[in-house]
């Protein structure tokens, strides 16, 4: 077990099998099933990129994923909260991470999550309708989204505005097939990356197969 070159990630590697880890901020308790180890007085959680695009991005090269212990993370499309209770990780308990969700009954998982993690703060809400939550957030230092809607670059780019602040980080998880699923995804992402280069630069560009079929990882900095 060692630091990756991702801040707060741990990695460690068995013959050609590479296994990514966050330190458990909550020791003793597994969010989703995920195998539990000790290493050295420290206990890890494994992060299985298949059912996370963020370690996904990881497994597929990205050297920064802007995400820094003590960060203020806005999550768009927190689901149960799989990935985000990685984020709790990372950021330590100087750090939040605000979970939006809009369906009431996932939120619900997610609410489980947080009793446990005082670091994150479920948020029933559009992420499509960014002005709706305003009063309950703080300016972010990321903005990370995974919501399957047609619109997503510009539900990215509307929380990206009003909440990310300068020199902050946006990470879009983009699912082509939820954009037009009678195109090639890659030229769905290319599409993407023209509406998003419009506000933000883009640092880092990743496809997530075959952890995740169809879908690409945008890493991005406000300007």
């Amino acid at each position: 077990m060692r630091p990756s070159n991702i801040f707060e990630v741990y990695e460690d590697q068995r013959g050609k099998r590479k296994s990514l880890f966050t330190k458990n901020l909550i020791k003793g308790n597994p969010v989703y099933g995920e195998r539990i180890f000790r290493n050295q007085g420290e206990e890890f959680r494994e992060w299985d990129p298949s059912r996370s695009k963020l370690a996904a991005t990881i497994m597929k090269g990205s050297t920064n994923v802007g995400i820094r212990k003590g960060d203020v993370v806005l999550y768009l499309g927190a689901a149960s909260g799989t990935t985000p209770s990685h984020i709790s990780d990372m950021v330590g308990e100087s750090g939040f991470v605000f979970g939006v969700e809009f369906s009431p009954r996932v939120l619900r998982d997610l609410v489980f999550v947080a009793e446990k993690r005082k670091n994150i703060i479920p948020i029933l809400a559009d992420a499509n309708k960014p002005l709706s939550y305003a009063g309950r957030i703080v300016v972010a230092d990321i903005v990370y989204q995974d919501v399957a809607q047609r619109n997503q670059a510009e539900i990215f780019l509307k929380n990206c505005k009003y909440f990310l602040k300068p020199g902050g980080y946006g990470l879009l998880a983009v699912k082509a097939k939820s954009i037009d699923i009678s195109r090639r995804p890659r030229d769905v992402f290319n599409e993407v990356r023209q509406d998003i280069e419009k506000e933000l630069i883009i640092i880092d560009y990743r496809e997530l197969g075959p952890f995740e079929k169809d879908h690409c990882m945008y890493i991005c900095k406000k300007k």
